[in-house]
């Protein structure tokens, strides 16, 4: 039984848009391509910013969670939709950015609390703002906390930023717990009502707790006086987390000069830190808000303070370096943020478009070459069945349907449209043509006369 020899390909259909094809289709493969390539890239190289993040604050009507609010508003102008956590403070602020199930992006933390944690996928935007440590107690003369040993302290309450940076500055003057020195758990307004009733006879005051209505009311206790820490410039080179700064001479009230003389403090600050994956675009708008919340002057910090680029516990970020050095880029200055996001991606993307294209124009002559001469080895496949059919023991009939289909082939090469490059190939294939065609005759004429 004889192998069915393959069908011979239809012309007469393709060849008034052939050449149309040849030109157009090598461009259209590369252009599929780039744009295969650069929308990959953008999806994993350069995603859009998220619309919506999180940020862990600090508890109700905490300073935290003031200036987070105002955060959510500043946002909120270029799109940007901001949730805000309330929480016990810096300890657990740090804890929910390490923590990946908390889904936190960005949070508050004050200097001091990161110790013994690893803290490597996060990185800071910048110091935002002092929290001093001022230390009242009952009496006057004292400037050194190695003073207080064996007296009774309101160290901050469990869980708070104020008692973890509280016991380390104890435990650098000696004073642990469980030894003669009583630690009370208990700090802010309750600190200072025992202290005034002489239930204790000092308190560490932090950030909320020390606000300047509290520190003026304790001032004007008799019997109250609050530290003047000599020893502020080794605090500093101990704990490099740790700021030198001073209350100025009657900053709490100019009337009647309160303070009476500068006060030496020490003051951790406190940091905005995100997790490594913030976006960029998201990490400018949070400089941006922190210098609209965080730049006016304040009792403890000039204009234009903060926030501050200065390394912490934190490395700081390099998109955050970027915006400190030269701000916005052109695009977010001009554009409104969503129509610059977009058009910042486009630009990062032109570099590695640009070195697709090069490769590309060499591809796209390939291609067209591989068009023309895929068409012209169409008719050679075609011309060796009819070859094959022609030397096998064929009847008059096979014979004569060789031969139409041979005239097919000829009839599609007349009206074929070549390019001049590849003429002679196309001259070479209607000589084959002629050849398959004398082949043919003589098997005919040999079947006719056996």
């Amino acid at each position: 039984m004889k192998a069915q020899r393959p069908r011979p390909p239809h012309f007469n259909g393709e060849q008034p848009h052939a050449e149309w094809r040849d030109h157009t289709l090598p461009y259209i493969a590369v252009a599929v391509v780039i744009v295969l390539v650069v929308t990959l890239a953008v999806w994993l190289i350069d995603p859009a910013p998220p619309r919506t993040i999180t940020m862990s604050a600090g508890p109700h009507e905490s300073s935290f969670l003031v200036a987070a609010e105002q955060y959510r508003k500043i946002l909120a102008r270029n799109g940007i939709t901001l949730n805000v956590l309330e929480s016990d403070g810096s300890v657990q602020n740090l804890h929910r950015l390490l923590d990946p199930k908390q889904h936190v992006d960005i949070a508050f933390v004050q200097g001091g609390v990161a110790d013994g944690l690893n803290t490597a996928s996060l990185m800071s935007l910048g110091s935002v703002f002092y929290i001093p440590v001022v230390v009242f107690y009952r009496g006057a003369g004292l400037n050194q906390l190695s003073q207080l040993e064996g007296k009774r302290i309101a160290v901050g309450r469990e869980g708070s930023g104020t008692r973890l940076l509280a016991l380390k500055l104890l435990d650098a003057n000696g004073i642990e717990p469980g030894g003669n020195t009583a630690l009370v758990p208990s700090d802010g307004l309750q600190a200072a009502t025992q202290l005034v009733a002489g239930e204790v006879d000092a308190a560490i005051l932090s950030g909320d707790s020390a606000t300047r209505g509290l520190m003026l009311r304790l001032l004007k206790v008799p019997g109250v006086s609050v530290m003047n820490f000599a020893e502020a410039s080794a605090y500093t080179r101990l704990f490099p987390y740790l700021d030198e700064i001073d209350l100025p001479v009657g900053v709490l009230d100019l009337k009647r000069t309160i303070p009476p003389e500068t006060v030496h403090l020490i003051s951790p600050t406190v940091e905005l830190v995100a997790r490594n994956t913030l976006h960029p675009a998201i990490s400018d708008l949070l400089i941006e808000a922190a210098q609209e919340v965080h730049g006016m002057p304040g009792l403890l910090q000039r204009a234009g303070q903060f926030p501050s680029p200065v390394a912490r516990e934190y490395q700081i970020s390099e998109d955050a370096q970027r915006y400190y050095r030269t701000g916005k880029s052109f695009l977010y200055r001009t554009l409104p943020f969503w129509l610059a996001s977009i058009g910042d991606r486009t630009l990062v993307l032109l570099l590695p478009v640009a070195v697709l294209l090069f490769p590309a124009m060499r591809l796209i002559p390939a291609l067209y070459r591989w068009r023309v001469r895929s068409r012209i080895y169409r008719y050679y496949g075609s011309l060796i069945a009819i070859e094959r059919g022609a030397l096998a023991d064929s009847t008059d009939e096979e014979r004569k349907r060789l031969f139409a289909e041979l005239d097919q082939i000829e009839d599609s090469l007349n009206r074929l449209r070549m390019p001049l490059a590849y003429a002679d190939a196309f001259y070479v294939l209607r000589e084959h043509v002629g050849f398959v065609r004398s082949r043919l005759a003589a098997a005919s004429r040999q079947g006719s006369h056996p």
